[in-house]
């Protein structure tokens, strides 16, 4: 495939990932790694089986903490249900959006639906928050619909921010951007916003970028001054593009935390431990998940 005008932003890195398991869902962890911690506002990335579930169980995340961040979640097949300590109940189905915005602190699970059997796939990200809204209250919203714009021969979905001329109404509290693409043969070219960094994250099938071939547990990190990339695929695929402004302050990620200082790391550890109040109650069947003192302490 040759480079389209847009790859003079830089040369394309092929990141692999690591597969670990979170509660009892396989996943690829594919943001942070060295030398690529973030890309824009985007500071985490596990891209989640697919795996088979049952109406009884096979995907369940006991209650746990977060502050500082907003989680996204987004299925490409199957359903969850998410509850949380604000009182949300929401199940959420391919093709729909939650996003939990943190702030000071929340706590939340995922949980089988209890009447869907089948393959499970998705992707969690966690977008970094800013100082400006870092330390406020904690929300939750739900799109059960999403702007989509046209991507060749096949389609694109903007989870969050603008792509041409589709915007989500998601909330961004930084300048950055999300979306699915589902490509079908020979693939196309992809709008990108120059002042972004963006990288890409295939969840199915193959895409050829530069002249690389990006597979499934995989980080494509396109760099930034691009205004478009060009996609191959030679059978249909599906990835998720990940751009925006470099994050502008310096973070500290450990367990489900994002802070600026161990201190606050600690410390949030220490509150959830002893169960003082700040992330809340979730109502959930589920054991609250703990963790042992960070390496620091």
């Amino acid at each position: 495939m040759s480079q389209a005008p847009a790859d003079r932003g830089g040369e394309v890195e092929l990141l692999p990932g690591h597969a670990t398991v979170v509660g009892d869902m396989p996943v690829r962890r594919v943001l942070p790694q060295r030398p690529r911690r973030t890309v824009g506002s985007w500071c985490f990335a596990d891209h989640m089986g697919p795996v088979a579930v049952t109406e009884d169980g096979g995907a369940d995340i006991g209650p746990h903490p977060h502050m500082g961040l907003q989680t996204v979640t987004w299925l490409v097949s199957g359903s969850l249900v998410h509850r949380d300590s604000l009182g949300s109940e929401q199940v959420i189905r391919a093709g729909q959006l939650n996003l939990m915005t943190a702030g000071h602190g929340v706590a939340h699970a995922e949980e089988h639906t209890g009447d869907f059997r089948g393959d499970l796939q998705g992707i969690q990200l966690w977008v970094a928050q800013p100082e400006a809204t870092r330390h406020g209250p904690a929300a939750f919203e739900h799109h059960a619909a999403l702007p989509r714009f046209a991507l060749g021969s096949g389609e694109g979905t903007v989870l969050v921010g603008t792509i041409g001329d589709a915007t989500s109404p998601a909330r961004r509290d930084t300048d950055h951007v999300g979306a699915e693409l589902r490509l079908l043969p020979p693939g196309a070219p992809v709008p990108l916003h120059p002042e972004h960094e963006h990288a890409l994250v295939v969840l199915e099938g193959k895409v050829e970028v530069a002249g690389l071939q990006a597979t499934p547990g995989m980080l494509a990190y396109l760099g930034s001054g691009r205004d478009e990339c060009a996609l191959a695929v030679h059978e249909p695929a599906t990835a998720l593009l990940l751009g925006g402004v470099p994050f502008p302050e310096p973070i500290v990620m450990w367990w489900n935390f994002v802070g600026r200082t161990r201190d606050e790391l600690g410390e949030a550890r220490r509150q959830w431990t002893e169960d003082d109040g700040r992330f809340g109650v979730v109502a959930s069947g589920l054991p609250r998940i703990g963790v042992s003192r960070p390496p620091w302490e």
